[in-house]
């Protein structure tokens, strides 16, 4: 745009008393939420186990006032007034802004408060509960709140209503969660994607393991203590552009990112002294997260006018391209031979107990070795969209009414077995192992897959941009990749839908040949299968 055009906009958003009074009041909502952001976070790190009833009855009033802050009145007035400024409406990211305004305005409006409330309390009881299931293998003591969270969530997808049936492609209920995370995706739509792209990594790991030669991966399974292991992690993402002064690393059951307002990133991993990369990888993938937190227009001085905090334009556009960010870390730069080629001699100084017998081709090629895992957040990069559509189908048969939780264990065993070749164990490594449907985070898990999708072709593209990356990876130089994707996603929040952002960084839909090329080459070469 223009200067004088930028002007102008800026002149007409500061001539508008209602646009200025519905950004004050998305500012004090996004407060609320992110004061709920850190009670969370509390929950999962250091909070007493004792806490959790006062914790859910916390959470479940702060849910509350902030969703009647999101629904009033005053709010929907304000974004009529603000939709009926021509001025307003010239301006390219103001507009956008409006539009993301309105649809999380009528979606909120959709939800009666007693409900939010409950999933509120609800899901906080539940994830104590999941948390010492999970503990003691003890599905059925996780069941009745399983049961709980899935009614109040198809009563949440029932209030948003089926969405519209667009290019053809069918609607469904799931749809209305699926929508949350990934706005416009639809079940069918990711299904016609899905199955194919099951059908040929199946083939893909089968034809590694049967004809591929397995490297040897005792690199990996050295005993390291974890402060090492936090030390060293904390290490790379730092060096990978993390700033530590606007965000920290601790320990949790199950690791997540949360950013919770300017200047506040937390990231949380899990440590296993006798596998020390399942660890690395968790925190390199929250880091991932954490990148696209910190690169939002949101970390500036609060009374800064470029600050976005509680704008939409301020905040992630979906959780496929957040996933991306996190894949791409983990996977893309992490597992990449230029990764280590940096990263072992640091890894020889801070981690040893051995590991200095071991080259860092050694490393590259342990850290690709592939094998039917039973925990998806220690999955390789051929099986792990495997555990994706295992979660997509049983959660998707939940919300559908074909699934009972009662039949969940059998139901994961089997789809298991049949996907991987072996048995499960135990539900811990089962049906237990991840938190999300204790969160009633139902319509999360196929962004995953998305995210391995988007990663891989903006990849492609960024190395279009920057041919030399791998040597500037092999020199630890990691700042021109983030700093081109902070230029092609982060800065603009939700400025684009998901799929358009694909297209202007890519110039393509959204498919799955990237990756397959992706993993052709690297995990082919690794296992000497052309």
């Amino acid at each position: 745009m223009p200067a004088a055009s930028i002007a102008d906009a800026a002149t007409a958003q500061g001539a508008s008393p209602a646009y200025r009074e519905l950004k004050e009041l998305l500012r004090e909502i996004a407060h609320m939420r992110s004061t709920l952001g850190l009670l969370q976070w509390d929950q999962e790190t250091y909070m007493p186990a004792a806490g959790s009833a006062a914790r859910a009855g916390q959470k479940s009033l702060l849910a509350g006032l902030a969703h009647e802050r999101a629904t009033s009145p005053r709010l929907g007035e304000l974004i009529a007034a603000c939709e009926g400024d021509a001025a307003l409406r010239s301006d390219e990211a103001t507009a956008a802004n409006l539009r993301e305004m309105r649809r999380d305005y009528d979606l909120a409006t959709k939800l009666p408060g007693d409900l939010v409330r409950a999933l509120a309390e609800t899901t906080s009881r539940a994830q104590d509960a999941w948390k010492h299931a999970r503990e003691k293998n003890d599905f059925a003591s996780f069941a009745p709140w399983l049961d709980k969270v899935l009614t109040l969530t198809r009563r949440k997808a029932e209030c948003y209503g089926v969405p519209a049936a667009t290019g053809g492609v069918p609607s469904e209920l799931y749809d209305a969660l699926l929508d949350e995370y990934e706005p416009s995706a639809r079940a069918a739509e990711i299904e016609t994607l899905f199955r194919p792209l099951e059908a040929r990594l199946s083939a893909f790991v089968k034809d590694l393991r049967t004809r591929g030669t397995r490297p040897d991966d005792a690199c990996v399974k050295l005993n390291i203590a974890r402060e090492k292991q936090h030390a060293f992690g904390q290490f790379v993402i730092e060096k990978c552009g993390f700033r530590m002064n606007a965000g920290r690393l601790d320990e949790v059951t199950h690791p997540f990112c949360e950013g919770l307002a300017p200047g506040d990133t937390r990231l949380t991993t899990r440590y296993r002294e006798s596998r020390w990369t399942d660890a690395f990888f968790g925190t390199l993938h929250e880091y991932g997260h954490g990148s696209y937190e910190q690169g939002l227009p949101i970390h500036m001085e609060l009374d800064d006018p470029r600050n976005r905090f509680g704008e939409p334009l301020g905040h992630a556009v979906s959780l496929g391209i957040h996933e991306s960010q996190s894949r791409m870390w983990e996977n893309i730069v992490g597992r990449s031979r230029a990764f280590w080629q940096w990263a072992k001699p640091h890894a020889d100084r801070m981690l040893g107990s051995g590991i200095e017998r071991f080259s860092a081709e050694d490393v590259f090629r342990a850290v690709n070795v592939i094998e039917p895992g039973f925990i998806r957040v220690e999955a390789d990069e051929g099986y792990y969209n495997l555990h994706i559509m295992l979660r997509f189908a049983l959660e998707r048969a939940m919300i559908r009414g074909d699934l009972a939780v009662r039949d969940l264990p059998g139901a994961w065993n089997e789809r298991f077995k049949a996907l991987f070749g072996v048995d499960v164990p135990d539900d811990t490594r089962g049906c237990l192992q991840d938190v999300h449907w204790s969160f009633g985070l139902i319509g999360y898990f196929p962004t995953y897959t998305l995210g391995n999708l988007y990663a891989a072709s903006f990849w492609n593209a960024l190395k279009r941009d920057l041919p030399d990356v791998d040597a500037k990876m092999e020199r630890g130089e990691f700042a021109p990749v983030l700093s081109w994707f902070n230029d092609k996603i982060h800065r603009h929040g939700r400025m684009y839908p998901p799929r358009e952002l694909c297209r202007r960084i890519t110039g393509a839909d959204l498919s799955t040949e990237p990756l397959m090329a992706y993993l052709g080459a690297k995990l082919g070469g690794v296992y000497g299968v052309s």
